[in-house]
């Protein structure tokens, strides 16, 4: 769906429902009860994967004086995810909760629901629905991009995967995703997987026939 109800422009959110209770903690389950969760598939906010390793830089007297840094490969990543950051990406949220809301509140549902348990009817203001996303929201375990696609200075792999500097390695998995996709990358990823094993297997081939050229050439001569 899309947080304004505009059909024309790409949906930037995603709804999920599930027969059972998805409750952070605080929120006491029903005996019986269902969920309906709001996730942004288009969001501003960017996160980062740095690799540092610092070591305390030392004065005549002893003392540390500060940090030098050097990366070392060794060493695991520093990794900030930056969720909501963006204020823009917020406000999406919490009128993705009035729409799940509005979907509850139609006569559909009048034979399953009862009170509603999180973030609960008291909670109505834009504020108070910030304050609740604020402290519940979570992630859906779908990051991407950290070895993006492409030909600019931000890009890790080439066009068919390749690393960039790097001879006979490829990365094949949702990182070489310049942008996130518009819903779930499990699909995306598999596609992203078949489309290496044919680049791969081109190449092979295209080495093969290579090879076997240079041995009759050599043979000739």
């Amino acid at each position: 769906m899309h947080s304004k109800g505009n059909v024309e422009s790409t949906p930037d959110l995603q709804f999920f429902f599930g027969p059972i209770q998805f409750l952070s903690p605080g929120y006491t389950p029903a005996d019986f009860g269902f969920t309906g969760a709001v996730s942004l598939t288009r969001f501003q906010n960017i996160g980062s994967v740095t690799l540092r390793s610092r070591s305390p830089l030392a004065s005549p007297l002893g003392r540390s004086v500060g940090f030098a840094q050097s990366p070392d490969p060794k060493d695991p990543p520093t990794i900030r995810m930056n969720y909501l950051q963006s204020q823009a990406d917020v406000q999406k949220l919490v009128e993705g909760v009035k729409l799940i809301r509005q979907l509850f509140q139609t006569s559909a549902f009048d034979n399953f629901h009862g009170e509603e348990i999180a973030p609960g009817s008291h909670v109505q203001s834009d504020a108070a629905l910030e304050a609740y996303i604020r402290d519940t929201c979570s992630t859906v375990w779908h990051p991407v991009g950290t070895c993006k696609m492409g030909i600019d200075p931000m890009a890790v792999v080439d066009p068919e995967l390749r690393v960039h500097g790097v001879e006979g390695l490829r990365v094949v998995d949702a990182s070489i995703m310049p942008t996130i996709t518009t819903g779930n990358t499990n699909a995306p990823t598999i596609m992203i997987g078949e489309k290496a094993a044919d680049l791969i297997k081109a190449e092979r081939t295209s080495q093969s026939i290579a090879n076997k050229l240079d041995v009759q050439l050599q043979s000739h001569l």
